[in-house]
């Protein structure tokens, strides 16, 4: 309710902050994850507002479903290497976090990515609503962290996406 309450007054003012995929989006996808280790070390960082953080999902299919999500992620030592593009991300050009969404032998899964990590190319799009800027990002075999369950990616993803909706909603109210 809060936050719903904090959208629609942004959404009143314009307000061109990564507010929205910040907080509805990736925080919203961290405690969606059910992963206790991510949430302790992931969201202090966007609570205090020094964490920029996005969801970055959708790919040049332009699919918003499960099957849309075709970027594979490599088991690497203890972690995973990302290889693919994802499209339309939104604050994805400020980003310092990005919650990625990718295949593995299990199914889609999410993961946690540094801005800044090797591999990581970003690409500003031209939008129609400059209030809220997009991006296309490429992985070159970029590192990455397993958030919440290997393969539970889509579930959690259905919920963000369900969250997402009623938050964009306050804001054009």
């Amino acid at each position: 309710v809060e936050l719903i309450v904090v959208l629609e007054e942004m959404g009143r003012s314009l307000l061109p902050a990564p507010y929205f995929s910040t907080v509805a989006l990736a925080a919203n996808a961290i405690l969606a994850s059910g992963d206790d280790s991510a949430k302790k070390e992931l969201l202090p960082g966007i609570a205090s507002g020094e964490t920029i953080a996005t969801l970055a999902f959708t790919e040049e299919n332009g699919r918003w479903d499960e099957a849309g999500i075709q970027m594979e992620a490599t088991k690497s030592g203890d972690g995973y290497t990302l290889t693919g593009t994802k499209m339309f991300v939104i604050d994805g050009n400020t980003a310092n976090l990005l919650i990625v969404a990718a295949r593995t032998d299990n199914g889609v899964s999410l993961f946690a990515v540094d801005g800044d990590a090797s591999g990581v190319t970003r690409t500003n799009l031209s939008t129609m609503d400059q209030t809220r800027k997009q991006s296309k990002i490429e992985f070159a075999d970029t590192p990455a962290t397993l958030i919440g369950a290997e393969g539970k990616g889509w579930d959690v993803l259905s919920t963000v996406l369900d969250l997402a909706a009623v938050g964009l909603a306050a804001e054009q109210v």
